[in-house]
């Protein structure tokens, strides 16, 4: 079995979701990167349902998402959470690495108002 990048993602991100788990008053805020933009969730998992979400592409945001249009994304997500009674989030980086536009957006929903 030839090993890769997206194979290696993978492995990761199984082993990261089976130990967080969202839940109501804790919902799960999943990031996801491709390309041209980064994507963010807050997942309820008990229920399935999805509290609230943002994109780099909501934002006007052309293709390859920088640093700044990241932290707007986890503001405008902190924004919509914080509007639906959400203040604490359970951070799931979906088998990315903690750096780049993921610490950006997980910046940025600090700045407005979650707590993980």
């Amino acid at each position: 079995m030839a090993f890769n990048k997206t194979s290696r993602r993978l492995r990761i991100k199984q082993g990261i979701r089976r130990k967080i788990s969202g839940t109501d008053s804790r919902p799960r805020l999943s990031v996801f990167k491709s390309n041209t933009g980064i994507y963010a969730q807050l997942i309820d998992d008990l229920k399935g349902l999805t509290l609230a979400q943002a994109s780099s592409k909501e934002l006007g945001a052309k293709a390859n998402t920088n640093l700044g249009v990241s932290k707007e994304v986890g503001k405008k997500l902190a924004e919509r959470a914080v509007a639906n009674g959400v203040s604490v989030v359970v951070f799931d980086r979906n088998g990315y690495l903690y750096h780049g536009n993921v610490k950006a957006l997980a910046e940025g929903a600090r700045e407005g108002g979650l707590k993980f």
